[in-house]
């Protein structure tokens, strides 16, 4: 039985994938992550950065070191090779079957977070094009470009892994391509001027705190699905061209993008806070540019949503719904559609619930994935398998457990985000996110230490 067949449901769940149907290709990782990465949410990204106060070099170091955080994607990539599973399925033989619990809801609401947002940005994308600004968002245009939104992402997540690959690939090469077309048009209007005597900021209060939130919001973001689509190459795919492909597959349209981001906030310094980015974006392009612009804008931010939704519905499955994989897609698509209602129709603002959201869930994310890296580095050293069957690992496994609810409790407290501030966001720690940086680190070092100590050596 094929599991996995292009333009068919796919079969599988959270099982581990037999050798026999370990299809995949390496160069499937890059597009993936390509396309995945394409949307013009990164342009929004790279215009935060003026937030920071931080000159033109300063701000492309920011991108470069924030964007090589795909590394992490990369090596999790090669663990779901080692496994066959999804990423949080191999989660379990860290925390246990019932421990997993907590890190995982984080990872899904994670993902149902990020695919409202960029199906947020895509509708109001699509109600430009209609000619409506989101000024007067109850109209027809608002259902219908919801519905476009909505209707083609749950499409590529209902039919699964392998018909990604194909829609991810084409969407690089016909997106690509637009998406040059529009940085062309926005680089012609940057103030060079101002850009280049734009004046040094500071390397601890302006640098780091740019680097930290880049890192929460790209690299860090998608540790959570490495090996959900990694999990059917074949156990011969070499770990080097693995991280090579994921990593250098999200790095250039990051890099292309924020870069891009950052040179318009120098015309349009409000991009980063308005309701509608791409109309924003779109007053730069010529009339005639004006439909392939903002089919550009929300085909891109399709490409990306499909991932979330995909990777949201294995995580259901973690968390024992007792649905099909296809029918936890349809769940996650209702709470999607649900979501973005909220934030275009009653709360009607983007940055604040934006910046709370990449912050506060960044911090529960960086405290799996230093946990997860320490446990990946302890198994190649030790010779540990990565993936254990549930009927071999104990319910909670209460030390990586507890090490997690430190983690992110030491994180919070430190954490400054609209929606909540810990009691020592202050001085250094204050809207810094370092934070996220502090918890990965801390969670890496104590639970890699704890594992090495208890893990037998071979």
């Amino acid at each position: 039985m094929t599991l996995n067949r292009p333009w068919h449901i796919e079969l599988s769940g959270i099982e581990p994938i037999p050798d026999s149907e370990r299809h995949g290709q390496i160069q499937d990782l890059f597009w993936i992550w390509f396309a995945g990465n394409l949307g013009l949410l990164g342009v929004v990204y790279g215009a935060m950065l003026s937030s920071f106060g931080l000159n033109f070099w300063q701000g492309l170091l920011a991108i470069i070191v924030g964007s090589l955080s795909f590394l992490l994607v990369g090596s999790f990539s090669v663990a779901g090779r080692d496994g066959g599973v999804p990423m949080m399925t191999l989660s379990r033989s860290i925390f246990g079957v019932y421990g997993n619990i907590l890190p995982n809801v984080v990872s899904w609401i994670s993902l149902v977070g990020w695919e409202t947002i960029t199906v947020i940005i895509g509708t109001l994308g699509l109600m430009a094009l209609f000619g409506d600004e989101g000024h007067v968002s109850y109209g027809t245009s608002a259902g219908i470009s919801l519905s476009l939104m909505v209707g083609v992402s749950i499409m590529a997540g209902l039919l699964g892994q392998a018909t990604l690959v194909i829609i991810q690939k084409w969407a690089s090469y016909l997106f690509g391509i637009l998406t040059l077309v529009v940085i062309g048009f926005l680089l012609s209007h940057t103030d060079w001027a101002h850009l280049f005597h734009r004046p040094a900021g500071s390397w601890i209060t302006g640098f780091v705190p740019a680097v930290s939130i880049i890192i929460a919001g790209t690299g860090l973001s998608w540790t959570n699905t490495a090996a959900d689509y990694s999990r059917y190459l074949p156990r011969s795919a070499r770990a080097k061209t693995i991280v090579v492909a994921s990593s250098v597959g999200g790095f250039i349209p990051l890099v292309l993008l924020m870069g891009v981001g950052m040179l318009a906030a120098t015309t349009e310094p409000r991009l980063a806070t308005a309701l509608n980015p791409l109309t924003v974006l779109g007053r730069e392009m010529p009339s005639w540019m004006t439909i392939p612009y903002f089919l550009t804008a929300a085909g891109g931010l399709v490409v990306e949503a499909d991932l979330s939704l995909y990777s949201s519905g294995l995580n259901l499955l973690n968390l024992f719904i007792p649905f099909a994989r296809y029918q936890t897609v349809v769940l996650d698509a209702l709470i999607m559609v649900t979501g973005t209602i909220y934030v275009l129709f009653i709360a009607k603002n983007f940055l604040g619930p934006f910046e709370a959201f990449v912050i506060l869930l960044g911090v529960g994310l960086a405290a799996w994935a230093g946990m997860f890296l320490a446990f990946q580095l302890v198994a190649y050293f030790r010779r540990l398998p990565l993936y254990v069957d549930d009927a071999h690992v104990r319910r909670i496994q209460w030390p990586a457990t507890f090490i997690w609810i430190v983690s992110v409790g030491i994180g919070l407290l430190y954490t400054s985000s609209p929606w909540f501030s810990g009691p020592f966001a202050q001085g250094i720690f204050a809207h810094s996110s370092l934070e996220i940086l502090m918890t990965f680190a801390i969670s890496m070092l104590v639970y890699g230490l704890w594992l090495w100590s208890h893990s037998p050596a071979r």
